[in-house]
């Protein structure tokens, strides 16, 4: 059994919204459920009354509940929630409308803004009056091609008090990235930035205007956001269809207040992108009641998330946790958003921005926790911390030494939180728990709701044993399906062909026996060297800890009718790589772990190739050194890193 390193305190336990709602259930159901497991078990063996309750503790605002809450839950696939509702997204996330601020954004160190939530509201329904005079209507597509900025929430939030559908992605995306995205769903509203800001230094968008419209012909409005120049100084020609700017838009409307759409559970509210590594991104559709729902459910319940919290989430506008971060706003807490480079000007910037304002939930990456140590950064010296009370991190597995680090370095009375789910559900199949305690190196608990667990190869549940992550009942954040998939079949083929009637999630995990999870990484980059399944961050995690590699690559090369582990490695300035370090990294490897686990080769690069997202691109080398095509690279933060594993002679004289 692993070590504990962080339990709630009583008063902690006491406050906290969960206790809240297990009070309601005992008094709701006359039900014993005094602790998380209790709870857990009551949500899944009743979902009906399980989501009624989170509905109305949460105090969803809608036109009508109605009396069904779930339909055909024998059918995963086909289920239904709340057929009979009608409501509508924005309106929960605009029901604060007082003088307090709703939204600090940081622009890196050159833009500094603050929007109160009146301001909010007011902004939000000049732009919905705006697209309502251009004919938008529910079901339109509206794109942003927008840093993580407050117009980007705005737009959204106009886009859907119509029941039009919200897709974006960050301007760092090159256009094919973007064509590729948006010319599917066939937006009639595009919203784009002048530029962005990263690492201090400027970079313009305006440029890339004219091929996009170009190239997706359904645009009938472009909306120029200022933000690297003042509007006045925006000065675009070209293309064919007319350009407005922000400022303006908000100058000429003289809208006050906003009609909200009341629309179906159901009804389609964002889309967003699968990676698009090995082809054309699929573009998944996610509805507005089980977004809603499922969010409220993670912030009230899973982060303990109250009215008075500061959320700040490092992200960008092409990642689900924009979306999951933006939905705060329904539990009435305040935003506080950052653009840019998450070190500049220094490694410590976002916890001085911690501090200043009072952030109570930091979300991050793993790789970011795992940076900070390398550098050695030592917030809990050199920072107050004092309002923290949750860290949440996701994109990556956490390996143990993180959770170390985070409670030897950042704060030692935080409730560290890693959560797995994905852009798949638009939320979390394993999260935080506020009064549960931190188990070294686990996830700290299934999410309520849905009804988690782990298949062996034949299909079978195990605890304490490495397998594929699975839901088996049905959950409010599933997919409506992918955009052009009008049959359903690329869908069910993604998530129900591998297990009849259970969701397939592509997580190589373990479930432990206190209930965590132990997540090894994805299940199509897991290594099968001689038939044993290793997931990859088994092998970064030994790696990690030797000081002369900055970060490390490993996937499996077809060999002789099998597999072999090659590790790809990035070392620290001025190290090379000897027979004596090849044979420090095999030793700590094996050592540590199992003689399958040790690499055949070892080769060192410049640079791991890494989504935008700052997930190390595994499939994308494995298919470069199988010779397998790679459609598009847009989703990489760094393309060109790709180079250096083309044609390598170490492993090009032996593949078979």
């Amino acid at each position: 059994m692993t070590t504990i390193l962080w339990r709630p305190s009583p008063k902690h336990v006491q406050e906290a919204n969960i206790t809240r709602f297990m009070k309601k259930i005992r008094e709701d159901y006359g039900l014993p459920i005094l602790r998380y497991d209790d709870l857990y078990t009551f949500s899944i063996d009743h979902p009906e009354k399980f989501w009624k309750a989170v509905w109305s503790f949460c105090g969803v605002i809608a036109e009508r509940q109605g009396d069904r809450f779930l339909v055909g839950a024998e059918t995963i696939e086909t289920a239904k929630f709340f057929p009979d509702a009608r409501l509508n997204f924005a309106e929960n996330l605009l029901r604060r409308r007082d003088e307090a601020i709703a939204v600090t954004f940081y622009g890196e160190d050159r833009v500094f803004q603050k929007l109160t939530f009146q301001d909010l509201y007011q902004q939000t329904a000049k732009l919905a009056d705006t697209f309502k005079k251009w004919g938008v209507q529910p079901g339109d597509r509206v794109a942003g091609y927008l840093p993580n900025m407050p117009q980007a929430i705005i737009a959204m939030l106009a886009t859907a008090s119509i029941g039009a559908v919200w897709s974006s992605c960050s301007p760092d995306f090159g256009v094919q990235g973007v064509v590729d995205r948006f010319s599917q769903i066939t937006p009639k509203v595009f919203l784009m930035a002048d530029g962005y800001f990263y690492g201090g230094k400027t970079f313009s968008c305006l440029e890339r205007l004219s091929e996009i419209q170009a190239s997706i012909l359904s645009i009938e409005k472009v909306i120029i956001v200022p933000y690297t120049l003042p509007s006045k100084e925006i000065n675009f020609k070209g293309g064919n269809d007319p350009v407005e700017i922000w400022a303006n838009l908000m100058a000429v409307s003289s809208a006050q207040s906003l009609e909200f759409a009341q629309l179906p559970f159901d009804h389609p509210l964002f889309i967003l992108y699968s990676s698009g590594t090995t082809g054309v991104p699929k573009c998944i559709v996610h509805s507005a009641g089980g977004t809603l729902l499922q969010h409220l459910k993670e912030h009230q319940l899973h982060c303990d998330i109250k009215p008075s919290d500061q959320v700040f989430y490092y992200t960008t506008c092409g990642w689900m946790m924009w979306n999951w971060l933006v939905s705060a706003l329904a539990s009435r807490a305040s935003l506080v958003l950052y653009e840019g480079s998450p070190v500049y000007p220094h490694p410590e910037t976002l916890f001085d921005m911690a501090d200043k304002e009072g952030i109570t939930l930091f979300g991050t990456s793993a790789k970011f926790i795992d940076m900070l140590a390398k550098v050695g950064a030592n917030p809990m010296q050199t920072h107050s911390l004092s309002s923290l009370r949750m860290m949440t991190s996701t994109g990556s597995p956490l390996v143990p030494e993180s959770f170390d680090y985070v409670y030897q370095s950042i704060k030692k009375d935080v409730c560290l939180a890693s959560i797995s789910g994905g852009t798949d559900i638009i939320s979390c199949f394993v999260l935080g728990n506020p009064v549960a305690p931190v188990w070294r190196g686990e996830v700290q608990s299934r999410g309520l709701g849905l009804a988690v667990a782990v298949y062996n190869e034949a299909g079978r549940p195990v605890v304490g044993e490495k397998g594929e992550l699975v839901c088996t009942k049905p959950f409010p954040s599933q997919p409506l399906g992918f955009w052009n998939d009008p049959t359903g079949e690329k869908y069910h083929a993604a998530y129900f062909g591998r297990f009849p009637n259970v969701w397939h999630h592509g997580d190589f995990v373990e479930l432990t026996p206190q209930g965590g999870m132990v997540i090894y990484g994805r299940s199509d980059t897991v290594l099968n060297p001689a038939g044993v399944r290793i997931g990859t961050s088994e092998i970064y995690r030994q790696v990690e800890k030797i000081p002369e590699i900055l970060e490390s690559l490993a996937i499996g090369q077809k060999w002789h009718q099998d597999e072999r582990v090659i590790l790809f490695v990035q070392l620290k300035e001025g190290i090379f790589l000897s027979e004596g370090l090849i044979n420090k990294i095999k030793a700590q490897i094996r050592q540590n772990t199992t003689p399958r686990h040790v690499p055949a080769k070892i080769i060192a690069v410049g640079d791991i190739p890494k989504t935008k997202n700052g997930k190390i691109a595994e499939r994308a080398v494995r298919d470069l050194i199988h010779g397998e095509p790679m459609k598009s690279q847009d989703t990489l933060a760094n393309p060109e890193a790709l180079e250096q594993f083309k044609g390598l002679s170490e492993l090009a004289e032996e593949v078979t």
